[in-house]
């Protein structure tokens, strides 16, 4: 296969295979955040977005021949297959900061693949070996952002019910920044949520059941 008409999460993922890189170094391949990467393991059929489309494809172009055959090949047999054990998922860990100021939360929209284009979530970031979970929280709150926070306790560890990868969430403290969208390439905007108005933006049923009892918590 020389051309692949449309990059769906099966398609990338044994792109991926073929590349034999971890979901980290695949991301930064590709130029996009690892939780992407894990996300379509998680749903192989969704089709992804035409920027996203565009990314794999130079990727896919640039690869080696010796790469490009084994895609083509993989692509065809029972390996491509990210459900059949061709090719193992690594566990992935991100720390999600849950920051309240006053009586708000703070949210991030995030660019998605998905029917909506878009999800409402807490600041997250992968935590990377040798980093702290809680640091890696209050970093990626800071880098996304522009807001300052302080862990005040954790809330908790998780597998995501919809993007299947560990989460340790923390409850942290508003310190200091505007809300600005500091990621334009995986954030579309970033705002305080009034905590009665946070099932609005997502859905009760993904959200960690002790972050709605911390946020109804007086602050």
């Amino acid at each position: 296969m020389d051309v692949v008409e449309v990059w769906n999460g099966h398609n990338a993922c044994v792109l991926q295979a073929a590349l034999r890189m971890t979901n980290e170094a695949f991301a930064e391949r590709v130029g996009i955040a690892p939780r992407t990467v894990a996300a379509w393991h998680t749903n192989p059929g969704v089709v992804l977005r035409r920027e996203t489309q565009q990314l794999l494809d130079e990727v896919h172009e640039t690869a080696s021949p010796t790469v490009r055959r084994r895609f083509a090949l993989m692509l065809t047999s029972n390996q491509a297959d990210p459900g059949s054990g061709g090719f193992p998922v690594e566990p992935l860990r991100v720390a999600i900061a849950v920051v309240v100021r006053d009586d708000q939360v703070l949210l991030v929209c995030r660019r998605d693949d998905g029917a909506s284009g878009i999800t409402w979530q807490f600041p997250a970031g992968v935590v990377k070996p040798g980093v702290r979970p809680d640091t890696a929280a209050v970093r990626e709150t800071l880098n996304e952002t522009g807001v300052r926070c302080a862990v005040v306790r954790t809330l908790g560890t998780r597998l995501h019910p919809v993007t299947a990868v560990q989460c340790e969430y923390f409850l942290c403290e508003f310190l200091a920044g505007e809300a600005t969208n500091s990621d334009v390439v995986e954030n579309v905007d970033v705002m305080w949520v009034p905590n009665t108005s946070i099932t609005r933006f997502i859905p009760t049923s993904n959200i960690f059941p002790p972050i709605l009892a911390a946020l109804e918590e007086p602050q």
